[in-house]
């Protein structure tokens, strides 16, 4: 029966991204909803960003082993991310009128640098969006009692995270993010309630999170201690700051107060928000501590869910389980839709520049299905958890993509010869630390920053200035003309 229920409401889900779909007229309404989204959609959508299948599952179990200290990356790292995007690049990026972050990097150093970051972004979803489908395949693995195995849930999900997505693009995500949001928070709310009465109350359980010491946040004074530390806040709160996901929910927003307060705010309110499944997780561990110790030697991502269905009332498995799909889908379709957009919009199209607006939409929808086959496969061979698959994703993003965005954005001197030092000295730092040097001896991500912007530097006072400048106004809506700048 609950596994029914949670079925009918994936349909409605689809049927409303599919609804949604009927606003889509061309590749601009696909790809950014038209720029013609509200307060409330960009506020649920950034917030979706991140409140998926990590911070329900993967950080709650993680605040279970190694307490605040274990979540500077997520939710901390991310948090300032989004509050960082909205208060500092979200006004200069909107300006631009620009349909991809791809797009800056072309219009603001050249061609090679667009493809060879491009490149990077879509790479680097591959762990994030590759949760998703892990977390799916967990959850229907669950639902089913074992009768579907959890690389079948994977799939299963993934085509239904498909439909929507393929046809709605950005309007389905905002459509359906928004219904699933209310179902989020109303739900994990009423769930927690009743966990924290099993488990003796609030205060008892807050009282036996601090006593373990789980508040502590704060690294120790141990030296590669406090460098790792600082290489997870730093991988989510820069690293992902140049990423299409990011980029495209503030990008649709209807106009420029939207894209920085919608944003901002809905950074602050993911930092809060995420403390409900930590303390969901948590009371676990008072409710029954025996499952809480079998689950933390075999998968410790199992601890919740399986709490729900031992020990709620069938109620309330049915609005988590509600809430955990509408979590999950909601942030994998956003994740899925911003790789396809870069890989269509700018390495596609600049092999193709006649392409037309009709099809851009074509290879774009093409391009959502390869990736969707290609993130299912590799959720169902790698053996990561997902808190790491997440972790992992922005490596890539801090090493190679950041300083070419930052430096672009708001330094003058930035050039050509800069961003392909700071790109080829970041990345290039980054993968040797990463294949050569033990883990855990270094961090080959924070290493890259430092080595990207020394290269941007020293290409900045070398070389050449650069004939591109972003200003307010730059048009480059997918129309038939917007390439003849190419």
């Amino acid at each position: 029966m609950l596994l029914w229920l949670v079925i009918a409401y994936i349909a409605v889900s689809v049927a409303i991204g599919l609804y949604a779909a009927t606003r889509v007229h061309n590749a601009r309404d696909y790809i950014v909803a038209g720029r013609n989204l509200p307060f409330v959609f960009v506020l649920a959508m950034v917030f979706a960003t991140w409140f998926g299948a990590e911070t329900v599952l993967g950080i709650s179990a993680t605040f279970i082993d190694e307490g605040f200290r274990g979540l500077i990356s997520d939710p901390l790292g991310a948090s300032i991310c989004l509050v960082l995007f909205g208060l500092v690049f979200a006004r200069p990026l909107y300006r631009m009128n620009l349909l991809t972050l791809g797009d800056f990097f072309r219009v603001r150093y050249n061609r090679g640098t667009e493809v060879a970051l491009s490149l990077a972004i879509i790479v680097s979803y591959l762990g994030w969006v590759g949760a998703q489908m892990a977390a799916l395949g967990l959850v229907f693995n669950v639902l089913s009692d074992g009768l579907v195995t959890i690389n079948q849930g994977v799939f299963i999900g993934a085509g239904v995270v498909l439909v929507y997505t393929l046809f709605g693009g950005m309007w389905s995500v905002a459509m359906t993010t928004f219904v699933q949001m209310i179902v989020i928070i109303l739900g994990l709310l009423y769930v927690t309630w009743l966990a924290g009465d099993m488990a003796g109350g609030f205060d008892t359980v807050i009282t036996k999170a601090a006593a373990e010491g789980k508040f502590e946040f704060l690294p120790t004074l141990d030296a590669l201690d406090m460098l790792a530390w600082i290489a997870a806040l730093l991988t989510m709160a820069l690293g992902s700051i140049p990423q299409q996901d990011v980029f495209q929910r503030v990008n649709s927003s209807k106009n420029e107060t939207i894209a920085v307060w919608g944003t901002t705010i809905g950074g602050i309110s993911y930092f809060f928000f995420a403390a409900v499944p930590l303390f969901l997780a948590y009371s676990a561990t008072l409710i029954d501590p025996a499952m809480v110790e079998r689950f933390m030697a075999e998968d410790s991502q199992l601890i919740l869910p399986s709490l729900i269905v031992g020990y709620m009332p069938f109620a309330a498995q049915v609005v988590f389980f509600g809430a955990l799909i509408s979590v999950i889908m909601s942030t994998a379709s956003g994740t899925l839709l911003a790789p396809s957009v870069t890989f269509s919009e700018n390495i596609v199209r600049g092999f193709w520049p006649a392409m037309s607006d009709r099809q851009l939409l074509l290879v774009t929808r093409l391009a959502v299905c390869a990736f969707c086959v290609m993130v299912a496969l590799y959720a169902v061979s790698t053996t990561a958890t997902i808190h790491h698959m997440v972790e992992s994703a922005y490596r890539v993003t801090l090493a190679g993509a950041f300083v070419p965005l930052a430096f672009g954005l708001f330094w003058k001197r930035a050039n050509n010869l800069g961003a392909t030092l700071a790109i080829v000295l970041g990345i290039g730092t980054w993968l040797v630390l990463e294949l050569f040097v033990p883990e855990g001896d270094v961090e080959p991500q924070l290493y890259g920053l430092v080595v990207s912007a020394f290269g941007m530097i020293v290409g900045g006072y070398v070389g050449r200035p650069s004939h591109h400048r972003p200003h307010a106004g730059h048009h480059h809506a997918a129309a038939a003309t917007h390439h003849t700048a190419r």
